[in-house]
């Protein structure tokens, strides 16, 4: 695979982690109810509240396939290329799909910030590129 196909794969992976997140967070929601008598029951009972909420775990699994999917690019991409792209775009992505559920991201230097990334990933595939 070439720097643009990793690229392309990379900001796959950054889609699929970042518009998981919002919804992550949305599914669990009332774990924070669960209360247990000793740490290990505490764990089991939330263990059980997750793995039992399809609104949980559909996102979760979705995230995990990204994960895979990083996993077998990072065997030709390019380390210096791999975690910018990734990092900066799932946090680009979550911030889009937050806005898209209704959570309050942030104002207009959440954006301003957005276009840097945007622009700051760009420079770096153009880079890789051209090399």
């Amino acid at each position: 695979m070439g720097g643009l196909d990793n690229a392309i794969w990379l900001s796959v992976v950054a889609f699929l982690w970042g518009f998981t997140n919002p919804l992550i967070k949305r599914g669990s929601a009332g774990i924070e109810d669960i209360k247990r008598s000793s740490a290990i029951y505490q764990f089991f009972a939330e263990l059980k509240f997750l793995i039992f909420n399809w609104k949980y775990m559909v996102p979760f699994l979705i995230n995990q396939s990204g994960s895979v999917v990083y996993y077998l690019t990072l065997a030709s991409a390019d380390l210096s290329l791999a975690v910018p792209i990734t990092n900066s775009l799932t946090f680009l992505f979550t911030n889009v799909a937050g806005k898209m559920l209704g959570e309050n991201v942030g104002g207009k230097e959440t954006y301003i910030g957005m276009l840097l990334v945007i622009a700051g990933v760009t420079i770096c595939v153009l880079d890789k590129a051209n090399r």
